[in-house]
């Protein structure tokens, strides 16, 4: 008999036990662990998964949160992880939906591109926001297409982002755009007539801005390519210098940038050096940092452009750790942050005006979709493309400490 019931009493407890592996908190999330893995540029709040039952709408983020543009991959990731912490939800056709993040990182890499935007187009998303980078975008946009999905490209400039589709829109200038603004302004700015130009080899942004530059430069063009992976720029800096050019425009990845900004520190060149959007920077604005280097960039925000913006992201800069770290240690805003943070509202409205979370139904509203954000009006053009008639030309203020606005500059 009592060896009758020491057996059932192990039984019951080997029952027991896996009832209790089975089990899991109330209200605990099923997704896997890996979902939350999956964004990398993440600081929390966004990614939280909604509660069981809740009604979800998704949003795939594109953009890079490794390789040379992951800095500004997550700084411009970081505006839309504030705007849907700040605004979770949605209405849509007289229901209120629960917005989700859902990220793919495409490693700053056009060959990686295609399959981060095969695994949003498998996450069952609605529409897609980005990238930070041209390449990655034109890369990808072929897999959107196919799906029937719409992009929203975010700071992506290069006009063939959305030449000959109608899938791809974006929030942003062009780089026609932005070289015009830029050779307008070395010539008003410094009587600027020999450019020294520096762009990384085969890099499409780079090579595209380049040929813009030349085109609108009233004046002689000198051009230098490096190689992928340089990490000495001397040579290159020094021919400028030797050329005597009054300008040194680099419209480089956030990685080579700060490296030539501090090799320019270091020698105490005097040349003054443009950047486009992809410099304004806080990282390259500290690789300036006690230094008498002349910097200057055109973009898209400028920190007082919406006060009420630049408080409230600021805080949660200062509470979140992994934000702040994403931003690059401090609570600069960053102008991509700002368009992040425009162009998540531009996807809210497009889903409102779809009234319906059809990834066809949103493609079909968002040529109508207009926005006033805190960084301008965005409205679309035939093309898909922002209209847009106006950059911020922005530059170190005397100790490189500090961003300040130098002029709000139109194209001729």
């Amino acid at each position: 008999m009592r060896k009758l019931i020491a057996l059932s009493l192990a039984c019951l407890l080997v029952v027991m036990a896996f009832a209790g592996c089975s089990s899991s908190p109330s209200g605990a999330s099923s997704a896997p662990a890996s979902d939350s893995a999956a964004a990398p540029a993440d600081s929390g709040d966004a990614s939280a998964a909604p509660a069981s039952g809740d009604n979800v709408v998704r949003i795939g983020v594109f953009e890079p949160a490794t390789g040379d543009s992951g800095p500004g991959g997550k700084q411009e990731t970081l505006g839309m992880q504030y705007a849907n912490k700040e605004t979770p939800t949605v209405d849509i056709g007289g229901t209120t939906y629960t917005v989700e993040l859902v990220y793919a990182d495409n490693g700053s890499d056009s060959a990686k591109a295609p399959t981060a935007a095969s695994d949003l187009v498998s996450k069952d998303v609605a529409l897609v926001l980005g990238s930070y980078g041209s390449g990655v975008s034109m890369a990808g946009g072929p897999v959107f297409d196919e799906a029937g999905l719409a992009a929203i490209g975010v700071t992506c400039t290069n006009p063939g982002v959305t030449a000959g589709n109608d899938y791809y829109f974006r929030i942003c200038f062009l780089d026609n755009f932005q070289a015009q603004v830029l050779s307008s302004f070395a010539q008003e700015k410094f009587s600027a007539k020999k450019a020294y130009c520096l762009g990384e080899l085969g890099n499409e942004y780079d090579q595209g801005l380049i040929a813009y530059f030349e085109q609108t430069f009233d004046g002689e063009v000198i051009k230098d390519s490096f190689p992928t992976n340089t990490s000495d720029f001397t040579t290159y800096l020094n021919k400028a210098v030797a050329e005597q050019a009054d300008v040194i425009f680099c419209p480089v990845s956030i990685a080579y940038s700060t490296q030539i900004v501090k090799l320019a520190a270091d020698m105490g060149l005097e040349i003054p050096l443009l950047g486009s959007d992809t410099l304004d920077s806080n990282m390259v604005l500290e690789a300036a940092a006690g230094s008498n280097v002349q910097l200057y960039v055109s973009t898209f925000y400028q920190e007082g452009g919406s006060p009420e913006f630049d408080e409230g992201i600021k805080a949660w800069l200062n509470e979140d750790a992994t934000a702040m770290t994403n931003n690059g240690g401090n609570d600069t805003i960053a102008a991509v942050t700002a368009m992040g943070y425009d162009a998540y509202y531009v996807a809210l409205e497009a889903l409102k005006a779809a009234g319906s979370i059809d990834p066809a139904a949103v493609k079909a509203a968002l040529p109508a979709v207009t926005y006033t954000g805190v960084s301008g009006a965005i409205a679309f053009d035939d093309q898909g493309d922002a209209i847009r008639d106006t950059a911020y030309i922005k530059t170190a203020d005397n100790a490189n400490t500090a961003w300040k606005l130098e002029k709000v500059q139109t194209a001729a």
